[in-house]
C-alpha cells in the first residue's frame, strides 16, 4: 500500500504528535507498506523532498507557537510530486493548513481519506480568547472540529474513549469513529537499551543522588497541563521528606512564570526544569526518576504515560478517562482526585519500595500491549475500511476515470 502522511509537524520538531507519526511510519515501512510524508518545512522557506525518507517540506510563515509553520493550503508546487506517488490512501493527522490540503487533494484525485483526532482543542480556547468569549469560541470550535473531522473525511480515528464520547454524545456525529489507541516503540524505553553512562552523566549534571525520590512528569509546559498542582503537593511532601524532587522535562509559554511560582514556594532546590530534551535522549529522562506524575486532564491518550511504563515506572495519574485504557490502579499505577489524595500515595510509595517495585514490573507488561507493530496493524483495519467504502461510494465513471490515471 502506497500511503501519505499528512502533517503540520514533523521532525527535527518535537512533540508526542511527531513520536506517534515517526513511529506509525517506521511500523508500516517494517511490514512493507510505502510512506510518504507531507509537512511543512521548519527549516526555511523552500520546498524540500529527502527522497530516502520520502518527506516534503512545504514552506509557511511562522506562527509564534513553537517552531510551527502556517503552509499555503493547496501549495501547487507540491501536487504533481505527490500525485506522482500514486497514493492509495492519505491519512491526516492535522485539521490546519496541511489538513486542509490533505482534504482538497484526496477530493480532486479521489482518494480516500483517514483522519486521526489528537487535540481536545476545546481545552485549549483559553490560548485564544484570555478567559473571554469561551462559551461562544468553544462553539465555534465545535463547529469547525465537526467539520473537519465528520464532512471532509472517509474515516475517522480517535486515540481514547473520550475522544470518541466527545464525537459520538456531545457532537453527535453520525459518521464511524474507531478507537485506535497510539502505540509507541516500547523498545526504545527498556532499561536494557539505555545507556548506562549516560544516566549516570545526567544524573550528576542534575545533582540527583541515589537517595533522592524523583517525579517525573514529561510534556508541555503550559496551563492546560496543570502543572501548578504538583509544585504545592511538592511544597508539602518536602516538609517531611526534603530528597524529594521534581524533574520536569520539556517547553513551553508558561515556564518562566512557573519558574517564579517555584522561587516562591521555596522549591529551587526541588524541581528541576531540563528545557527541550531532544527526541533521542528522551528514554534515558524516564530512567532518571522514580514515579511517573501528571495532573493533565486534558489529554487525548497521554503517550508520556505508556512511555514510563515501558521505562518501569509506576505511574501516579490525576483520575481522568483518557488514562483508564493503560493504567489499573493498585496494579500498575494509581488515580488521585485531588491533592490530599496524591501525597498520599505519594508517601506511601516513597516508603514502600517492595510495591513501588512491584507496579513497575507490571507496569512494563501493560506497555507491551501498546508496541508499534500493533498500532500500525489497527490503523491498517482502518485504511482497508476507508479504501473499500471509497470504492463504493463511487459512480461507475468515477471508477472508470480512477482506472484509466492509474
Amino acid at each position: 500500500m502506497r500511503i501519505g502522511i499528512f502533517t503540520e509537524t514533523y521532525t527535527p520538531y518535537i512533540s508526542g504528535l511527531v513520536t506517534s507519526e515517526l513511529m506509525l511510519k517506521n511500523a508500516l515501512e517494517k511490514k512493507g507498506h510505502e510512506v510518504y510524508v507531507v509537512t511543512a518545512n521548519l527549516e526555511g522557506f523552500k520546498y524540500s523532498y529527502d527522497e530516502k525518507e520520502k518527506v516534503l517540506r512545504i514552506p509557511g510563515v511562522p506562527t509564534g507557537i513553537y517552531d510551527a509553520r502556517l503552509t499555503s493550503i493547496y501549495p501547487i508546487q507540491a501536487v504533481n510530486k505527490i500525485r506522482s506517488w500514486k497514493l492509495d490512501i492519505i491519512h491526516s493527522q492535522t485539521e490546519f493548513a496541511i489538513g486542509t490540503f490533505a482534504r482538497l487533494f484526496a477530493k480532486q484525485f479521489n482518494i480516500p481519506i483517514v483522519h486521526t483526532y489528537h487535540t481536545m482543542y476545546e481545552d485549549y480556547v483559553h490560548y485564544i480568547t484570555k478567559g473571554h468569549f469561551n462559551r461562544s469560541s468553544k462553539k465555534i470550535v465545535e463547529y469547525l472540529t465537526k467539520f473537519y473531522c465528520d464532512k471532509t473525511i472517509t474515516e475517522l480515528i480517535v486515540p481514547t474513549k473520550k475522544a470518541y464520547d466527545l464525537f459520538k454524545e456531545k457532537y453527535n456525529v453520525k459518521r464511524n469513529v474507531h478507537i485506535v489507541p497510539t502505540g509507541i516503540e516500547v523498545e526504545r524505553f527498556y532499561r536494557q537499551n539505555i545507556d548506562i553512562k549516560r544516566i549516570i552523566q545526567l544524573k550528576k549534571m542534575y545533582n540527583i543522588s541515589k537517595n533522592d525520590f524523583v517525579l517525573l512528569f514529561v510534556g508541555r509546559i503550559a496551563e492546560e497541563k496543570n502543572i501548578p498542582f504538583l509544585f504545592t503537593v511538592l511544597s508539602k511532601i518536602v516538609k517531611k521528606h526534603p530528597n524529594v524532587k521534581l524533574m520536569i522535562v520539556g517547553e513551553g509559554p508558561d515556564r518562566d512564570q512557573y519558574e517564579k511560582i517555584v522561587l516562591k514556594k521555596k522549591l529551587t532546590d526541588n524541581v528541576i526544569f531540563t528545557g527541550k530534551v531532544a527526541w533521542e535522549d528522551i528514554p534515558v529522562y524516564y530512567h532518571l526518576a522514580t514515579l511517573f506524575i501528571t495532573a493533565s486532564k486534558t489529554e487525548t491518550q497521554g503517550l508520556t504515560v505508556i512511555e514510563a511504563m515501558a521505562s518501569g515506572l509506576p505511574v501516579l495519574c490525576i483520575d481522568d478517562i483518557s488514562f483508564r485504557t493503560m493504567v489499573f490502579d493498585d496494579l500498575n499505577g494509581k488515580f488521585f482526585t485531588n491533592e490530599d489524595e496524591c501525597i498520599k500515595l505519594i508517601l506511601q510509595l516513597y516508603d514502600d519500595k517492595k510495591e513501588l517495585k512491584n507496579l513497575g514490573k507490571q507496569a512494563i507488561i501493560q506497555a507491551e500491549h501498546c508496541s508499534a507493530s500493533q498500532y500500525a496493524e489497527n490503523i491498517l483495519v482502518v485504511y482497508q475500511n476507508a479504501i473499500k467504502n471509497k470504492e463504493n461510494s463511487m459512480g461507475i465513471l468515477s471508477k472508470l476515470i480512477k482506472k484509466i490515471r492509474g
